[in-house]
């Protein structure tokens, strides 16, 4: 995922993609604290972003689930 991955652009997905997303940000994150636990991580800020990517996307995930928001169509 791109750093600082914005609200508007994870609505316009759909419910596949972001769980697609999520599976990748969760598969990032895991590798950014391998890296911190053996000395390697350079960029110590990346891991506080992808975790809030992790819960933007679970945010949103939510707010369909329950009915707050829907998919955008254009």
């Amino acid at each position: 995922m791109v750093a600082g991955t914005k609200a508007t652009e994870l609505r316009e997905l759909n419910d596949e993609d972001l769980v697609a997303k999520l599976r990748e940000a969760k598969e990032e994150l895991f590798n950014l604290r391998f890296q911190a636990a053996t000395g390697q991580l350079e960029n110590h800020g990346r891991l506080k972003s992808v975790r809030k990517d992790i819960a933007r996307i679970y945010t949103l995930m939510r707010e369909r689930e329950l009915g707050i928001e829907t998919v955008e169509s254009a």
